[in-house]
This record gives structure tokens, C-alpha cells and sequence, in this order.
């Protein structure tokens, strides 16, 4: 066992003293030593139920024969963090996340690892150290929220929410109405109820493997969720007996059926980011940007999740999960093996029910293509993504005129002020990887554009990222980022843009050789930060197109 490094030999008599000292006895010295890395937060809604799924991981370990031991990580509730400095720090927090576990987990010589998170740059995060360390693991998602409720309505956060600021500034709902949608939106502890960024992770975890079956929608507030904990507990220590290394479970064919996945779901963009830099980690040069389109033309888009949709996380497992969205996707899958010790193929069989009103078939799909596409043009010559899942057919062609903004906090202010006309395109800059720093997501100004009635009228573009939230004709993780060079940085105001999603195209309507004067005329802006976190994100952060993490 690696831990026999700290625990084994008479030279290792003070390392022993010292983890006596943790209360364990000689016998569970003896047995394997296996992690618990807990995002459990007091802040984070989606991690406050973690205190309990640690107890029942515990008790699964003692179960199957380890000894557990329970460290924590940072976490970071994105929609708190939203339309602020906050959102700066949620991206680089993916790494710390990685890094955290990684010191941990190496300076303690543990045997296995049992990674419980469940928030957008948690599960990632926790998916990079996995990938570095190559220990036997196994992911616990702690598991959706249910659905808020207000005069016989169902609520989500993202669409009740953030949209309903626009809604109130077009005076629909009174500040009274507001008041009380806020109050019944979030109605517990769990994972924000659509198909947004956490719960898309949740689902590309269980897809490629990681977690046990049903783990990733089954809901925070369950006693199957309970279960599934108690199950991980004791599976790690079998995973660690057999020797069943994380690389052995992520590879490149687990991490092409999780993009399958989450094409065939329509989730949120910042999967593409967070697979990108998960493969970086794993050293899988085949898996680049360019895989999300030529997969996203192959798979199709089977379910129509909020925000896209009317229907949420529950609904999904109540529909049979993603063992139910593996069955359907049938030999669109590659088989592979799971920490579940089944295979991709086992699962699928072992599926006995499927609501087809929520999952439909392959051939009655509610596109042919998956959620994702991937643009590019003279406007993202490294590429752009849109959530084509979430964007109207009469949308997916507009051409516009640039209204441009350097800052999330002036589209804001321009969008809920009634400054934006129809046919406009929103270009919001220096908010990329390096630019921003951290590349913020636009969750408020997109949701400040459906609320203001505009989400028919107009375009969003930009170089930093969208929540999963986000629904409309709205391209982020353009590449280059203005703050390295990018056209987008060269926008002018009624400068004509083309949006053209069904031909992958992101068109600056602008003569090649005025692009070229505007060039030599261009000033780059200082960096925002000179030291902590984010002045190193500015130093090593990827393009967006290589998963934005520091190399």
C-alpha cells in the first residue's frame, strides 16, 4: 500500500505517534488509508448537506475495511460570486481546488480517495487531481436541489432569479413579487435545480465512470443519495484492493463519452473548459476543441432541461438518469469499464425503465446535433461555443451591429438602463482567461436580456463565459481573448458581426486591411491584478481554447 510510506518500519515510529494521535488504533493503521476530500461549505448551497454524505462515506469505508480520513477544499457558490470581483476568482479556484488535493493527498501517502463536491469548479477541480495522482478514486456528487415553488409555479434559480431582475427593471413583477420569488427559489441544500454548469459535471462524472451509478442525479435531499455515499465508502476500498487507478477509468474513451453525454443532454458550455483542462491532465492530446463539434454533429440532442427546457434535475432521475440517457445513446457509447467494477454496456442493460416523454429516442431526438457547437471566423479564429440547445431556429442566423463593452459591469448598466436597440450584437471584452482575470461569466447580462424582453432582439458575444444557465444567441470562450490580441478586441461600435451556428461560423463583417490599421493602433490595457491568485492566473492561464487552466 503507498501508505506504508508513513506507516510501516521502525524509522516511521514518530509518523505513527502522530496519526495515533488522530484517535486511530493500531488495527486501522493496518488497514488501507483512504481519503475524504469534502467541499463542505456553510456558504455554498450545494455543500451544506456534505457534513451528513461524510458520515455515511465514513461509515461505507469502515464498512468495506479502510480508515477514512475527512480533508477539506475550497469552494466557491458561482451565483453568489456572479456580477462581481467574486467571479474572477471561481475559474482560477478550479486549479487551487486540484492543487489542494493533490498536496494533501501526496503529503499523506494516502491509499484512496473519495472526492465529495458537488459546484462548478469543485467537481473539476477535484477531477484534476484525480488525474494527477492516478490513486484509486471514486466521486460522491452530493445532488441536485429540488425545485422552488410560488403560486402553483415551479421555480429554478437561474430563470426566476437573475431573469426576474430584468423583469422587475421592465416593471412585470413588483419588488414585493421579486421578494418573494427570492425567497421560494432556492428551496434547500443541493446543486441548482436545471442544467446548469454543477449538475452538467455531476452528470459527465457518472457518464465517464467516475461515480456510481444514479449518483449524479440523485437528489441532495434523498436517501438514495445517502446510500450511494454509504455504497462509495465501501467501493473505494475494493477499488484499492484491485488496484483500479483513476487513469485506468479516464482515458480518452471515457472522456469522448462524457462529451457524449453532455451533447445528448444540451449542457452547460463550461464543460468544454472543464474537459479541455481534464484532459490536459491526463495528457490526452487527441482530445482538443475541434472533438465537441465533430461529436456534436454525430450525437443528438435527446432532453430538454431548464434552461432550455421546463424540466429540471428531478425530472431527469425520475426518467431513469443517465444509466436511462447510456441505454438510449446505446453503441453511440464506447464501452468502458467503471467504478462501479461494471462496464458502460453492463449498465446499460441493467436499465429496466425510461420516461420518454423526458428522454426521447435516437429517432425522435429534439435535434439531430448535440447542445454544443463549436464557431469560428475572423472573430474567434481559435473558436468560440454556444449552447445551440438553448438558442431559438430563428435565432441561430442573426447578423447585427456591435455595441461594445470593456467590462461585464457596462453591458449591465447599458442592458437594464434600455440602452441596447434590436438587431444590435452585445460584444463585452476583456473578461478571457488573462483579460478579466479568472474569465467571468455573463450570467447577469444575459439574463438581464431575456428578462428585458430582448432575447429575440439581440446577440451576446464574448471572451469570457456563460453560466449554464444562459439561453439565447450568446458565443463565449472566444479565442484569442482581446487581452492577447484577439479580434474581438478590435471591435468597434457598428462594426456588422455574423452569427451563422448551423455553418460553425463567428464573421467581424470588417475589410482585412482596416482590421490591420486598427492593429498597429491598438493599446493594450495594464493587468487588473499584480499579485495573489489572480496575478498568476494572468501568468499562466491557457486560452480559453485549451481549457483555461495554469500551466
Amino acid at each position: 500500500m503507498r501508505s506504508d510510506q508513513i506507516k510501516v518500519g521502525v524509522e516511521r515510529c514518530p509518523h505513527r505517534a502522530l496519526l495515533f494521535a488522530t484517535g486511530v488504533t493500531r488495527k486501522a493503521l493496518a488497514r488501507p488509508l483512504i481519503g475524504i476530500a469534502s467541499a463542505f461549505s456553510d456558504l455554498v448551497p450545494g455543500h451544506i448537506h456534505m457534513r451528513e454524505l461524510e458520515r455515511f462515506i465514513e461509515r461505507g469505508v469502515e464498512a468495506g475495511g479502510g480508515t477514512p480520513f475527512v480533508f477539506g477544499t475550497p469552494a466557491i457558490c458561482d451565483g453568489i460570486a456572479m456580477g462581481h470581483e467574486g467571479m474572477r476568482f471561481s475559474l482560477p479556484s478550479r486549479d487551487v481546488i486540484a492543487d489542494g488535493v493533490e498536496a494533501v493527498v501526496k503529503g499523506h501517502a494516502l491509499d484512496g480517495l473519495v472526492l465529495l463536491t458537488d459546484c462548478d469548479k469543485i467537481t473539476p477541480g477535484m477531477l484534476m487531481a484525480a488525474a494527477r495522482l492516478d490513486l484509486p478514486t471514486i466521486v460522491v456528487t452530493a445532488g441536485p436541489m429540488l425545485s422552488g415553488r410560488y403560486k402553483k409555479k415551479k421555480l429554478a434559480f437561474v430563470r426566476d432569479t437573475f431573469e426576474a431582475v430584468g423583469r422587475y427593471y421592465k416593471g412585470e413583477l413588483s419588488l414585493e413579487e421579486l421578494e418573494r420569488i427570492e425567497m421560494e427559489a432556492c428551496p434547500g441544500g443541493g446543486s441548482c435545480q436545471g442544467l446548469y454548469t454543477a449538475n452538467t459535471m455531476a452528470c459527465l462524472t457518472e457518464a465517464m465512470g467516475m461515480s456510481l451509478p444514479y449518483c449524479a442525479t440523485a437528489l441532495a435531499v434523498s436517501a438514495e443519495k445517502r446510500r450511494i455515499a454509504y455504497e462509495s465508502g465501501m467501493r473505494i476500498v475494493e477499488l484499492v484492493r484491485q488496484g483500479l487507478s483513476a487513469r485506468k477509468v479516464m482515458d480518452a474513451v471515457s472522456i469522448r463519452n462524457a462529451i457524449r453525454m453532455d451533447l445528448a443532454l444540451g449542457g452547460s458550455t463550461n464543460t468544454v473548459l472543464h474537459l479541455l483542462a481534464l484532459a490536459k491532465e491526463l495528457d490526452l492530446a487527441e482530445i482538443a476543441l475541434s472533438t465537441f463539434d465533430e461529436l456534436s454533429r454525430q450525437v443528438p440532442h435527446l432532453v430538454m432541461l431548464e434552461p432550455a427546457g421546463e424540466l429540471y434535475m428531478e425530472d431527469l432521475h425520475f426518467a431513469g438518469g443517465i444509466p436511462a440517457m447510456a441505454k438510449t445513446l446505446g453503441g453511440i457509447l464506447e464501452d468502458h469499464i467503471t467504478v462501479s467494477g461494471k462496464w458502460v454496456r453492463e449498465i446499460q442493460e441493467s436499465v429496466d425503465f425510461i420516461d420518454r416523454e423526458v428522454i426521447r429516442p435516437l429517432d425522435n431526438p429534439h435535434s439531430k446535433e448535440g447542445g454544443i457547437a463549436i464557431l469560428h471566423g475572423s472573430l474567434a479564429p481559435e473558436g468560440a461555443v454556444v449552447k445551440q440547445s438553448a438558442v431559438r431556429p430563428e435565432m441561430r442566423t442573426f447578423r447585427g451591429k456591435a455595441v461594445c463593452f470593456d467590462s461585464e459591469e457596462a453591458a449591465m448598466e447599458a442592458i437594464t438602463g434600455g440602452r441596447i436597440a434590436k438587431g444590435s450584437v452585445i460584444v463585452i471584452r476583456f473578461e478571457g482567461p488573462k483579460g478579466g482575470p479568472g474569465m467571468r461569466e455573463m450570467l447577469a447580462p444575459t439574463s438581464a436580456v431575456v428578462g428585458m424582453g430582448l432575447a429575440e432582439h439581440v446577440a451576446l458575444v464574448t471572451d469570457g463565459r456563460f453560466s449554464g444557465g444562459t439561453r439565447g444567441p450568446c458565443i463565449g470562450h472566444i479565442a484569442p481573448e482581446a487581452f492577447a490580441g484577439g479580434p474581438i478586441g478590435l471591435v468597434r461600435d457598428g462594426d456588422e458581426i455574423l452569427i451563422d451556428i448551423g455553418n460553425r461560423k463567428l464573421e467581424l463583417l470588417v475589410e482585412p486591411s482596416e482590421l490591420e490599421r486598427r492593429r498597429r493602433e491598438f493599446v493594450l490595457p495594464p493587468a487588473r491584478y499584480n499579485r495573489g491568485l489572480l496575478a498568476r492566473y494572468i501568468q499562466l492561464a491557457r486560452s480559453a481554447s485549451e481549457g483555461a487552466g495554469m500551466r
